[in-house]
């Protein structure tokens, strides 16, 4: 008994005040989207900021337009990531992992974001290039890729992450399964598609699904990225967010605090499925 209680012990210090100061801001954060904010005299709880809030059109198309660059850029990541771990697997494709894969990790967003608007941008590499060559006579004329309202700028970026950090994950879990299940299923007839398709990507789908929630929410609730690559409108979430936050009129703060919490909750939510999908992984590897 005392050797389950005793690692509780030891973190307990360290828990005790994380959950302090995330618990105050919290608490912090919801009474303000509800109204209550006494330092400016506002000292009533109501819920006139969410009904506010929901019925704003820049927080619609705002809340559209976060989701769909997180959901196609996590997407696109899985869908080629799990491509990249099955060549991975391969033991003739290991200086490739270990050469191109691991670099994109370890590399920050912010300069990921620097690299995109010197390479893609109107005034960028790509474009100079072309008109250099006479393809186009002005850089007006390359298809705009930076803070364009598509968000392909934003996208490509996670792309550049998440397809890395998908392939590693998955490949981890693809080194690990049985190579006499493909072998079976070859010999019964499977093609290497189907024997992929109906053996190893089953065995790895909670590993897939697990990369993909975590991309999904990072992605979902980012700020730099969007700030500095993103379309004036509609903005990210989290920029619309930092927007009101710095205005000057103090309803906006409540509204700000409102985009907070609907962040906070959908991630909570993800991170619900994220503990029932890594449950799963555990029992998987016992």
């Amino acid at each position: 008994m005392n050797n389950k209680i005793k690692p509780y012990i030891l973190i307990a210090p360290t828990a005790i005040l994380l959950l302090f100061i995330m618990g105050c801001g919290i608490i912090n954060c919801l009474l303000q989207s509800l109204g209550y904010f006494p330092q400016i005299g506002f000292n009533e709880i109501n819920f006139s900021y969410y009904k506010e809030i929901l019925r704003e059109t820049s927080f619609l198309k705002s809340l559209l337009f976060s989701l769909n660059t997180s959901l196609i850029s996590s997407l696109i990541s899985v869908i080629l990531g799990v491509f990249l771990a099955y060549l991975l697997a391969q033991d003739k494709y290991s200086n490739f992992r270990n050469t191109m894969l691991n670099l994109p990790i370890i590399i920050p967003h912010i300069v990921v974001v620097f690299f995109m608007v010197t390479i893609f941008s109107q005034s960028g590499i790509i474009s100079r290039l072309l008109y250099n060559l006479g393809i186009i006579s002005d850089s007006s004329q390359f298809i705009n890729l930076i803070s364009d309202k598509n968000g392909i700028g934003i996208i490509l970026v996670y792309l550049y992450k998440g397809i890395p950090f998908v392939a590693i994950t998955t490949y981890n879990i693809l080194r690990n399964i049985n190579e006499k299940l493909e072998v079976v299923a070859l010999n019964l007839g499977a093609s290497k598609l189907q024997s992929f398709i109906y053996i190893t990507l089953p065995l790895a789908m909670p590993s897939i699904i697990s990369s993909f929630i975590i991309l999904f929410t990072f992605a979902f609730g980012s700020y730099e990225v969007p700030f500095l690559i993103g379309p004036s409108t509609p903005k990210a979430l989290s920029v619309l967010a930092y927007n009101n936050y710095i205005s000057t009129d103090f309803n906006q703060k409540a509204l700000s605090m409102v985009i907070n919490i609907i962040l906070s909750g959908i991630s909570f939510v993800l991170l619900i499925i994220y503990n029932k999908v890594f449950s799963k992984i555990y029992k998987y590897k016992l």
